[in-house]
Formats: C-alpha cells, sequence, structure tokens
C-alpha cells in the first residue's frame, strides 16, 4: 500500500484546519499557502471529504471548510478511507493461476495480507488530527496569536 498526494495532502490540509484555525471555516487559498497544497487540487480533496462527513464548507467572505467533526474524531483511516478506498493489502492479480498448488497457496498469503492490511488500518484510526496537533505543540510549531513579544528595555 502506498499513501497517495491526494491522502497526505487531505491530512495535511485537515491538520491546518485544525491547528490554525481551531476546526473553524478557513479558506482555500489560505490553507493551500501554509502546505504547499495547489489550491485545485485541494479543492477536489475537499469535495471528498465533504461527500465523507469530515468537513464542511460555508460560503461568503467569512467562509470555507470546517472540520465536521471534533478533531480527537476524525481518524487518519476515515480519511484515507474516504479518498483511496479500503486499505488493502493485497495480490490484486486479475484471475485465477492453474494448479491446485498454486490456488493452495494464494489462499495462505491472502490470509496473511489481509492480517496485514488489518493491523495497518488499525495503526490509521489509531491516530486523529488531535494527535498531530498534539505532535505540532511538542515539536514547537507556532499557533498564530501565540507568539509572545518580549520588550528589552
Amino acid at each position: 500500500m502506498k499513501l497517495s498526494n491526494k491522502g497526505r495532502y487531505a491530512v495535511r490540509a485537515l491538520f491546518d484546519i485544525a491547528f490554525y484555525n481551531e476546526g473553524r471555516p478557513t479558506q482555500v487559498k489560505d490553507i493551500a499557502e501554509r502546505q504547499s497544497i495547489p489550491p485545485r487540487f485541494l479543492e477536489q480533496i475537499f469535495q471528498d471529504l465533504k461527500r465523507a462527513g469530515i468537513v464542511g464548507s460555508k460560503r461568503g467572505p467569512q467562509g470555507g471548510y470546517s472540520l465536521g467533526r471534533r478533531p480527537g474524531e476524525i481518524r487518519l483511516g476515515d480519511v484515507v478511507r474516504a479518498l483511496e478506498g479500503p486499505i488493502v493489502l493485497g495480490e490484486r492479480e486479475p484471475g485465477q493461476r492453474k494448479g491446485a498448488s498454486a490456488t493452495e497457496a494464494r489462499r495462505v498469503t491472502e490470509t496473511v495480507f489481509r492480517d496485514l492490511s488489518s493491523r495497518v488500518e488499525a495503526c490509521f484510526d489509531a491516530v486523529t488530527v488531535a494527535d498531530i496537533c498534539a505532535r505540532a505543540d511538542e515539536l514547537g510549531l507556532k499557533r498564530p496569536g501565540t507568539q509572545r513579544h518580549v520588550y528589552v528595555i
């Protein structure tokens, strides 16, 4: 499994809304600028996230995209599934190979891949947008309005 740019950009955009604007409406141009994401591509991503109920939108000067749920309720697995489909590690070969031993071997390996898929999916589901914001705080990333000015006389 490989996470596409679409999935990575979606996570970055959701983090941006949660971290820099506390989940409130944020304009695409601002997110695109801060996160270095092409605005047109970001609009497409938000349409998929909106269909999944992960974000909402509001028109107008104070509008933009906002989180559809609290950051602690948005799991990375939800985001990946909304954009990429099911999280699956497995053989995707069309058709069946001939021979009983090949079929039996394939069945064995497919059970291993199913187990691994479940574990990978659980890892994605264990991380929320709130967790990413907490990591940003740990790493010292500054939120707007939290910078202190030191005056020296």
